[in-house]
C-alpha cells in the first residue's frame, strides 16, 4: 500500500464496517507515516475495523476534532490556549496520550560543507538575520530556507525552541517529503524534518543531517543518536501527542491498546521514533 503525505488520505476500508468501527485519524505530518504503519498492522488482527489516516499538520488535526471530523488528532505540539478555550466552549472533553517521542532534524544537501551547527547560529539563519552562508562556511551563497506552514506543529516547535520569528523569505512546504526534495535539489538550502521520517542511520538519504550544539563550544549531537535522545540531551526532541474526544474513546480504545502493546512499540522504534516510559 502506498503512503501519501500532506492533505492526501490513506484509507483502510471494509465494506461491512459499521460507524462505531470506522476510525478517522488526522493531523501531524511528522506522525503520518508512523500512523500508517501502525494502522496497517492493527488491521491485520482487527479486520472488523476501518482506519482512515490523513496528514495536513497538527493544527488541521486539532481543528478536525473541534468540527467533529476526526476521532484522533495526531499532533507534534501541545494544545495552545486558544484551542483549549474552544474545546471548553464546545464542551468537548479530551484525553491526551503521549505515544512516542521524536527529534527534529536539520538538513542540508549531501555535499554541503557543514556537519554541525550551534543553536544561536541556527536561529540567525532561520530568522533571516543571516542572508548568506559566508559567515558560517565562507561561501558567499544566499541561504534558502525550507520549512513548514504556521499550522504545523514542527514549525511551532522549532520557532519556540529558537525563540525567533521565521524569515519571511522562508519557503512554506506541505510536509517532510517536499522539504527533503527541496533541500536535495538546492546547494544552498537548509530545512527541518521529523527525524522519524529519515532512515535511522541516514544511509541512502540524499541529504546531510546536521549535528546540533546547544551552545557554542558544547558537543554537537545528532537527532539519530538514540542514547542522547533517551537521556534528553538533544536540543530539538519532543513528545508526540494524540488527542481523543471522550465520545470517541470506546471506538479507538483497541487501536490505542495496539499502539501501547509489544507489536506497536516495536513498530514505533523501527520507524525511527522513540518509545515513552
Amino acid at each position: 500500500m502506498k503512503h501519501y503525505l500532506g492533505c492526501f488520505c490513506i484509507i483502510f476500508l471494509l465494506a461491512c464496517s459499521s460507524n462505531n468501527k470506522a476510525i478517522k485519524v488526522k493531523g501531524s505530518d511528522t506522525e503520518v507515516n508512523l500512523a500508517v504503519r501502525l494502522a496497517e498492522n492493527f488491521y491485520k488482527v482487527n479486520k472488523e475495523f476501518s482506519v482512515a489516516i490523513s496528514g495536513g499538520g497538527s493544527g488541521l488535526g486539532i481543528a478536525s476534532l473541534l468540527n467533529g471530523q476526526a476521532d484522533i488528532a495526531n499532533s507534534s505540539r501541545p494544545l495552545n490556549s486558544d484551542e483549549i478555550r474552544m474545546f471548553n466552549v464546545r464542551r468537548i472533553k479530551l484525553r491526551t496520550i503521549v505515544f512516542a517521542e521524536d527529534a527534529t532534524a536539520f538538513i542540508v544537501q549531501k555535499n554541503f560543507p557543514l556537519d554541525s551547527i550551534d543553536v544561536f547560529t541556527l536561529g540567525k539563519i532561520l530568522s533571516g538575520a543571516y542572508k548568506s552562508w559566508k559567515p558560517i562556511t565562507g561561501q558567499d551563497m544566499r541561504i534558502n530556507i525550507y520549512g513548514r506552514q504556521s499550522n504545523s506543529g514542527t514549525h511551532s516547535f522549532v520557532r519556540k525552541k529558537l525563540e525567533i520569528r521565521f524569515s519571511p523569505d522562508a519557503k512554506e512546504m506541505n510536509g517532510n517529503a517536499q522539504i527533503m526534495e527541496g533541500v536535495k535539489m538546492d546547494v544552498s538550502g537548509i530545512g527541518y524534518v521529523g527525524a522519524g521520517y529519515i532512515l535511522k542511520d541516514g544511509t541512502g538519504q540524499p541529504v546531510k543531517i546536521l549535528r546540533i550544539s546547544p551552545k557554542i563550544g558544547q558537543p554537537a549531537i545528532s537527532p539519530l543518536d538514540q542514547e542522547a535522545i533517551r537521556y534528553g540531551r538533544y536540543y530539538f526532541q519532543r513528545p508526540l501527542y494524540q488527542f481523543i474526544p471522550e465520545t470517541s474513546w470506546n471506538k479507538v480504545a483497541a487501536f490505542i491498546d495496539f499502539e501501547k502493546g509489544e507489536e506497536g512499540q516495536k513498530i514505533i522504534q523501527e520507524s525511527g521514533y522513540y518509545i515513552t516510559h
